[in-house]
């Protein structure tokens, strides 16, 4: 009796600790005065601000070792292999395990929802995506999938070897993919993440131009795990915490992934929707990443307008489509970077410290600190 009474009161604090350490109360970057850039954000300030745009997560957080998951976004709630949407990629380093990417370079379209995970897990979340297309309606004579899923390495964190995520877990984060705010920090895809030299994971941003600017929406989500060294609105706070690359007394590796998604609505095709991606790179220099020798820096871009659908269905040799003019698209290179930097601080902002696998922990932005350091350089704005 008295071994029951220790197993339920052990099990009780696990799971009081495990509240206390996965659901801190955080913030927003912007909540807290930090607005990077001149451009406005949309409504939500996240890459749902696109109508149609959908983000699912499936968390994974058991026992001691086990913190990943999967993050999925879909561009729309249709049948993607039917209706289609022009896209591109963009590699900044290309040390990553990418699936899907040539055929999307080579066709300039996406079929499928977009997957995010853990490098050993991308076949998994790849099979589990095919699988979803073809079970929906109307895909019944289906023979090619080209199922797009990213990765970053959370094997800091995460018991990476076991791959503990399954088909069941892409089919849930599907499923809970929804419009509207989108949560972010240590959750699906970012859950055992680490960037900057602190707990990275999802973030998102969006920037929606003036009207006179065509009144385009860009929307940006990141799955952050990379090295640098940490700037925020141009303080340089990695310098100023002594937790960096070049900290002689930090155990810090700079390698690392980021993938970066970036939505518009803006009539794009897959030439200027490449462009915008590259343009979404810098955001990362921004937040102070470098894109170093062991880092997959990856951006995967899609336009959200129906004047650019492809329809698949389309039983002539022609389609016509309307698209804006290259001298329109600066305003959009624009957005895109400021969105990929806010959407980045938003990862470390909402993120909350994590202990995991081998006994690892990775702390937390130590949030009052650097707030103490954006007024010691002036840079809060109201």
């Amino acid at each position: 009796m008295r071994n029951i009474m220790r197993f339920f009161l052990l099990l009780l604090i696990s799971i009081l600790f495990l509240q206390t350490t996965y659901s801190q109360e955080r913030q927003r970057a912007r909540d807290l005065g930090i607005k990077p850039g001149i451009l406005t954000p949309g409504l939500l300030n996240a890459i749902t601000d696109l109508e149609g745009v959908k983000v699912g997560h499936r968390t994974i957080i058991e026992g001691e070792n086990v913190r990943t998951g999967v993050t999925m976004i879909l561009p729309h709630g249709g049948d993607l292999l039917k209706s289609r949407v022009p896209a591109a990629v963009y590699v900044g380093n290309g040390f990553g395990k990418a699936l899907g990417f040539t055929q999307v370079q080579e066709l300039g379209e996406l079929e499928t929802p977009i997957g995010l995970t853990n490098t050993l897990s991308i076949h998994t979340v790849a099979n589990g995506i095919t699988d979803y297309v073809l079970r929906q309606p109307g895909n019944e004579n289906v023979r090619s999938v080209n199922p797009v899923v990213g990765e970053t390495n959370d094997g800091w964190l995460n018991d990476i070897r076991g791959r503990h995520v399954n088909m069941e877990h892409v089919f849930q984060a599907i499923d809970n993919a929804k419009g509207g705010p989108v949560e972010e920090g240590s959750v699906g895809a970012g859950t055992g993440t680490s960037a900057l030299g602190f707990k990275g994971g999802i973030g998102t941003s969006s920037r929606t131009l003036p009207k006179k600017y065509g009144g385009y929406t860009v929307g940006v989500l990141v799955q952050s795990n990379f090295g640098g060294v940490l700037t925020i609105g141009g303080a340089p706070v990695g310098e100023e915490l002594s937790n960096h690359y070049m900290a002689s007394d930090v155990p810090y590796d700079v390698d690392g992934l980021v993938m970066i998604i970036v939505a518009t609505d803006a009539p794009l095709l897959s030439r200027n929707l490449e462009r915008l991606a590259k343009r979404a790179f810098l955001g990362i220099s921004r937040v102070g990443g470098f894109a170093s020798n062991g880092s997959g820096d990856y951006v995967i871009a899609f336009s959200t307008s129906e004047d650019v659908r492809i329809n698949n269905e389309n039983s002539g040799s022609t389609q016509n489509y309307t698209e804006l003019n290259n001298s329109a698209t600066s305003p959009l290179f624009l957005a895109a970077v400021e969105a990929t930097e806010e959407a980045i601080l938003n990862s470390l902002f909402m993120a909350t410290t994590i202990s995991g696998d081998r006994g690892h922990k990775q702390q937390a932005l130590p949030v009052d600190k650097v707030l103490d350091i954006m007024n010691k350089y002036s840079l809060l704005k109201e």
